[in-house]
Formats: C-alpha cells, structure tokens, sequence
C-alpha cells in the first residue's frame, strides 16, 4: 500500500465511519474502483481504532462518568440504579453478539461477504429499512390537525432487551454495506427511541466491539506481518481526526434534519454497483492484497 492510498482510505474510512453508509464498503469500493488491492478486513478494523478514539474522546466525559459509576457499583449496592452504572451493563450485554458473531464468522467476513454484490445489496437493502425507520420516526415527532406529537424514548427508558437487540444490529454491521451506524439508529428508531438517544447509544456500543476487533486484527497483523505498517498507522491517524470532526457534524444534524439524503445515496450507490459488476467494470471480488 502507498502512502497516497493510505491518505485517501484514511479520509475515507474518517468521513464513513459515523455516518449510515457503511465505512467497510466505502473502504472496499474505493480500492476497487480506483484499481488497487483490497485493503481487507485487517486494515479495516486497525483504522477503526483510529475513528474510535474519536469516539473516546468526544464522549469523553460521558465515557468517564459511566466507567466511573459501573466500577464503584460492584461494590456500592446504592450506585446499581443509576443510570450510568445500568448504561455500564448495557454496553456490554449489547456487545454479546458482535463478539460471539465476529469470532464465529471470522472466515466469512474476511472472504465472501466482501463480495461486491453483497455489499450492494446491503446497501440497497439496509438503505431501505433506515428510511422506513426514518419516516416513523418523522410521523411520530411531527403533529398533525388531528394529532400530537408522539413522545419518544430516550436513553434513560433503555433496558436489557432493547439493549441486546440494538446489539443485534450492530452484528449486522460485519457484513460490508449494512452500517454499524446505520443498523444499530433504524434498530432504535424501530423501538421508538429520538434520533439523539438512538445515535448516542449507537456510538456508545460500537467503542467495545471496534477496539476489541481492532487489538484482535493488530495481534495477527504482527504475528503475521501482512501490514504495511507505516500507511496504516498514517491512515489510522488521519481516519481520528476526520472522524472527531464528523461526529461532531452528526450530532448537531440528526437533531433537527432527516436520514433521508443518506437512504438515496445508498440505495443509489448500491444500483451503480450491480450495474459496474453486470456489465464487467468492476469485479465482484476482492484483489488480494500483497502486504
């Protein structure tokens, strides 16, 4: 890999990752219509390290409050009903079925789902159920002659069974083109949560998962030495700081504006794809990846 394309993926993998197009299939999609090697699954969850300490520090006081509260309540039975010592436990029940799912596909999400026809798919697809998700949402906030505005739920209503299915969602995630983002916002809007709650409680969950994914591929990576170091730290560091500008950008928008921009663009990347692969512009597999 060079350093221009490790510039350019970097960007890309910064600019994706937060927002519900599917940073893995941007990633994907970007080596491949620019005629380079796959940058696969490996490069990928190293560079989210990257937009997740983005994460890390933009929620940084919210992060701090919560780790602080869960630690000290497995100790003070009177800290078990607050709120951050409960999100504590959410986080992680949320997180069972990435990393039961993430070990268990290990092969599958390296190969066959990296296929680009699959990728289309999933962004036709999950573009669909966010919009759907999205207009429910929007039906419930706007009132009407006849209607008031639907309240709906923030993150103090979340529970263990909403927590486990938002963790669901975010398992979705490991097939390119669904959207960590994405799914886990349409599960919460489907559930009745705000937009803020569903997208907060989104990047909550994925810290987790992304780092533990992220050490797991770095452990391999230099163990294996198929890496090319030097880009993928440089394009982890340019994916934190595009990513911290764009989730401060998210957070402002999804308060007052629609999904709906991000369900066409999906759903219209996802035609241009099976059309490039149909008439044999693109190739449905990835190339492999020299290190």
């Amino acid at each position: 890999m060079s350093w221009f394309e490790s510039l350019i993926l970097g960007l890309v993998q910064g600019l994706t990752e937060f927002l519900p197009v599917s940073s893995s299939a941007h990633l994907r999609l970007t080596a491949a219509f620019s005629g380079w090697e796959d940058p696969g699954a490996a490069f990928t969850a190293i560079t989210q390290i990257g937009t997740e300490a983005a994460v890390l520090i933009y929620f940084r006081k919210d992060i701090g409050r919560i780790i602080s509260t869960w630690t000290r309540s497995l100790t003070d039975k009177s800290l078990r009903g607050d709120p951050d010592a409960r999100m504590g436990w959410l986080v992680i029940v949320g997180s069972i079925p990435i990393g039961v799912l993430g070990v268990t596909l290990k092969d599958q999400i390296e190969g066959p789902f990296r296929d680009l026809r699959i990728t289309a798919s999933m962004l036709i697809g999950m573009g669909i159920v966010l919009g759907i998700a999205d207009r429910l949402a929007a039906r419930d906030e706007n009132s009407g002659r006849h209607r008031a505005p639907k309240q709906r739920k923030d993150l103090q209503d979340l529970g263990v069974r909403d927590g486990l299915i938002y963790g669901v969602c975010q398992a979705m995630a490991l097939i390119p083109g669904v959207s960590r983002s994405g799914a886990t916002i349409s599960g919460g809007l489907f559930m009745g949560y705000k937009r803020e709650a569903a997208a907060r409680y989104s990047f909550l969950l994925a810290i987790p998962a992304v780092l533990a994914s992220g050490l797991f591929e770095l452990k391999d990576a230099t163990e294996g030495g198929h890496v090319s170091w030097g880009p993928t730290i440089f394009a982890t560091v340019i994916a934190f700081a595009v990513g911290y500008a764009v989730i401060a950008w998210f957070m402002k928008f999804i308060s007052t504006k629609s999904f709906m921009p991000f369900v066409w663009y999906r759903i219209a990347l996802g035609i241009v794809i099976i059309v490039l692969v149909g008439m044999g512009v693109l190739s449905p597999h990835a190339a492999e990846s020299a290190g």
